[in-house]
C-alpha cells in the first residue's frame, strides 16, 4: 500500500510559478511510475505528465509541455512538478498518482494509488 499526499498548492498570477510536491509512503517507491494528472471545475480528470521509477524517461501533455518539468527524488520519497508561465485555464486540483510496475502510462485506469488533491488557482 502506498500512501501520497500532495502539496505546494495556491493562488498564483498568470505567467507565474509554482512547485507541487508529492510525497509518498512505503520502501518500493523507486519501482513506481509516478503522475500527475489535473482536473479543472465541471471536468474530467487529466493527465499532466509522468515518470519512469529511474526518472529517466518524461511524458508530458501537449497543454503542458515546455512550461511544465516533473521529476523525482527516490531517496526522498517525493515527486514534484514544477509549473511556470502559468495560464487561468491551468486552474485545477492537481493529483499525484503511482502506479507499481515499469508500465508508462496517460490513463487514469492504470494508476493504482491517488493523493487527496491540492488547488492551484491562476488569477488573470
Amino acid at each position: 500500500q502506498v500512501q501520497l499526499v500532495e502539496s505546494g498548492g495556491g493562488l498564483v498570477q498568470a505567467g507565474g510559478s509554482l512547485i507541487l510536491s508529492c510525497a509518498a509512503s512505503g520502501r518500493t517507491f523507486n519501482s513506481y511510475t509516478m503522475a500527475w494528472f489535473r482536473q479543472a471545475a465541471g471536468k474530467e480528470r487529466e493527465f499532466v505528465a509522468w515518470i519512469s521509477w529511474s526518472g529517466g524517461d518524461t511524458s508530458y501533455a501537449d497543454s503542458v509541455k515546455g512550461r511544465v518539468t516533473i521529476s523525482r527524488d527516490n531517496a526522498k520519497n517525493t515527486a514534484y512538478l514544477q509549473m511556470n508561465s502559468l495560464k487561468p485555464e491551468d486552474t485545477a486540483v492537481y493529483y499525484c498518482a503511482a502506479r507499481p510496475s515499469s508500465l508508462l502510462s496517460t490513463a487514469v485506469r492504470h494508476y493504482d494509488y491517488w493523493g487527496q488533491g491540492t488547488q492551484v488557482t491562476v488569477a488573470s
